[in-house]
């Protein structure tokens, strides 16, 4: 039978599975990949595996769901945090050992009217991952992996970014009294992601390369030094991301939306976040499954052409290209992962184009809400799922928004001003963005300039 809430509360024993040969371990190397065939591994817990059958007893799924909610107002250091909240639903520390946390989680849902419009749909709502401390949802996964780091002994953590990832490892890392060691790929990511890792005191390497070259070499170094490594690969890094979606179906009182739409940079987060609802439907605390969504840029969509090209068979490793630096990834480590999502829930995939993104990202910003360009890469995807009817107009749908609008402030200037594709093959497609810019207006200093402005404005009819 599924597992009651008597079976979950208490701490869950857990195992590493590889996700392609089924090898099951307690511990991983520090490369995180099966030794039998070199594939990654998964977290699962024996005893809910073995319990899977007749449906669990309401009264005691009720408890748990009370148990996390009683947790919201207690001042304990764990109880605080979104993640550990859910713990009963996480592997667990060693007795002795805190996790290290900056109250992640706990992040809003948001209504996106204008942005419903735009799309043709009815409503739509965005969970905003990029309200967590180091404004992405990296922060979700960082705390669980951190804590298992410094419960191992390990002095150093290290991570390949594109930013995100070197700015929750570096806070994490400092939170718990261990050095970070972060590489980046030389020019290609956002100063602002950047400044962050350098004032959480992480030794930060610009390596000539893209970020699939910082990743080979950070694999070559965990196996040479006794460094622990905090990319996705990491399994305990996508348990702690799967809570986003244990707190969002908590936020919707358990009634699970019809789709649910992410960004695809490395395709951890999709693989955690399908995770989580499999779980929860195979508990019994959701009853059907949403369909999960993968969204990828044109100029960065390997696992988009694996899924059309080769039926999700095989990927292709292809030479990133896009603004939305954080998902410039052309070899997504958990795409094996993220395939099996979107069969499990009979999600999709899609690809947008680089005006695509940058229009989306303006029109979340006028719902008052912002975000970074890879997350608008949803907004941009649910239109083109739309026109396909793929989503119906009176559906239920979450975007999940990856990052803080102001991690990318240079982007959000230039599109403004109106130079963000200067001299690139999208000049001319980018005529189009004309409506949503909103650049700095020059004006004498008098009142008499600044209510003319006022006037034309009011003019035109709010959208």
């Amino acid at each position: 039978m599924n597992p009651t809430a008597s079976d979950v509360t208490s701490t869950p024993a857990f195992r590493l599975r590889c996700i392609n040969c089924g090898n099951v371990a307690d511990h991983a190397e520090q490369d995180f990949r099966c030794p039998n065939c070199g594939d990654l591994f998964e977290v699962f817990y024996p005893r809910w595996d073995a319990s899977r059958g007749a449906g669990a007893s309401g009264p005691d799924l009720q408890s748990l769901k009370q148990l996390w909610r009683d947790r919201k107002t207690s001042l304990a250091q764990a109880d605080t945090s979104g993640v550990w909240r859910f713990r009963e639903l996480l592997p667990a520390l060693k007795p002795g050992y805190e996790p290290i946390t900056l109250q992640e989680g706990n992040t809003p849902l948001f209504d996106l009217p204008r942005c419903a419009r735009s799309a043709g749909v009815d409503a739509l709502q965005a969970k905003h991952q990029g309200m967590n401390p180091t404004a992405s949802f990296k922060d979700t996964g960082m705390t669980t992996a951190a804590s298992f780091a410094r419960q191992e002994n390990f002095h150093w953590v290290a991570c390949a970014s594109t930013g995100n990832t070197s700015a929750s490892m570096a806070a994490y890392a400092a939170r718990g009294g261990m050095r970070s060691l972060v590489l980046i790929p030389e020019g290609k990511i956002s100063w602002g992601k950047l400044s962050q890792s350098l004032d959480y005191g992480a030794v930060t390497c610009q390596l000539r390369t893209d970020f699939d070259g910082c990743v080979r070499v950070l694999n070559d170094l965990v196996r040479r030094k006794p460094i622990y490594l905090l990319n996705s690969v990491n399994p305990y890094r996508l348990e702690g991301q799967k809570t986003a979606a244990i707190e969002l179906l908590e936020q919707l009182s358990w009634d699970p939306p019809d789709h649910l739409i992410v960004p695809g940079g490395n395709l951890g987060n999709s693989s955690a976040l399908g995770k989580a609802l499999i779980e929860m439907r195979d508990l019994g605390l959701i009853s059907r499954l949403p369909k999960l969504s993968v969204i990828q840029a044109e100029g960065a969509n390997p696992f988009f052409r694996s899924i059309r090209e080769h039926g999700g068979k095989q990927l292709i490793p292809t030479e990133a290209d896009t603004l939305a630096t954080a998902i410039r990834i052309g070899n997504p480590a958990s795409w094996k992962k993220a395939q099996r999502v979107l069969e499990a829930t009979q999600g999709t995939v899609e690809q947008v184009s680089e005006v695509e993104i940058a229009i989306a990202k303006a029109e979340i910003g006028s719902d008052g809400v912002g975000c970074e360009p890879a997350s608008a890469v949803t907004l941009a995807g649910l239109k083109k799922l739309a026109r396909q009817a793929f989503v119906k107009k009176n559906e239920r749908i979450i975007l999940v928004l990856t990052g803080h609008v102001l991690k990318d402030p240079e982007f959000t200037l230039k599109f403004h001003r109106g130079d963000l594709f200067t001299g690139s093959a999208h000049e001319k497609e980018a005529s189009t963005m004309v409506d949503q810019q909103r650049a700095p207006l020059v004006l004498e200093a008098n009142t008499e300039s600044v209510i003319r402005v006022l006037d034309e404005f009011d003019a035109k009819k709010l959208t």
